[in-house]
C-alpha cells in the first residue's frame, strides 16, 4: 500500500482554503448535488474517481481517524472535530452544512496551528 506522500500541513492548509471560499457550495454552473466533506474535495485520493481507486489508507487524513474507525467506509468522516467528539458523520446528522463546514474549518485552523507548532519545535508533526 503506497502512503501519500503530499505534506499534511499543506493539505490541510488548501482544505481550509478549498472551504473558506466557499468549496462545497453549490456553484451556479453545476447543477446541485449532495457533497461530503473531505471526500468531494481535490485534498481527497480519489477525488473524481467513482471506482475509488486508492483505498482510504493511503490516505494523509486516516493519521487522524481513531483506530477503530478507520475500517469504515469513509474514515475521513470520523475524526473527532472538536472537544466534544463530534465528527463530520455525527455533525451531518443534526447540523446544516454549513454549520457542518463551520466546525471543520475550526478543526482545520488548530490543527494547522498544532502541526505548525510542532514543526516550529523541531518535531515532524503528522
Amino acid at each position: 500500500m503506497a502512503k501519500d506522500e503530499r505534506d499534511i500541513l499543506e493539505v490541510l492548509k488548501f482544505e481550509l482554503a478549498f472551504l473558506e471560499q466557499g468549496g462545497y457550495g453549490r456553484s451556479v454552473r453545476t447543477p446541485w448535488k449532495p457533497t461530503s466533506i473531505f471526500q468531494d474535495s481535490v485534498t481527497c485520493l480519489n477525488f473524481d474517481e467513482p471506482e475509488r481507486v486508492h483505498p482510504c489508507a493511503e490516505c494523509l487524513l486516516i493519521d487522524f481517524v481513531p483506530p477503530q474507525e478507520r475500517e469504515t467506509e469513509v474514515p475521513c468522516h470520523h475524526i473527532p472535530l472538536n472537544a466534544r467528539g463530534e465528527t463530520v458523520d455525527s455533525v451531518n446528522r443534526y447540523d446544516h452544512q454549513q454549520e457542518l463546514e463551520e466546525k471543520v474549518k475550526q478543526w482545520l485552523r488548530a490543527t494547522i496551528r498544532r502541526l505548525e507548532a510542532q514543526r516550529a519545535a523541531g518535531g515532524s508533526g503528522k
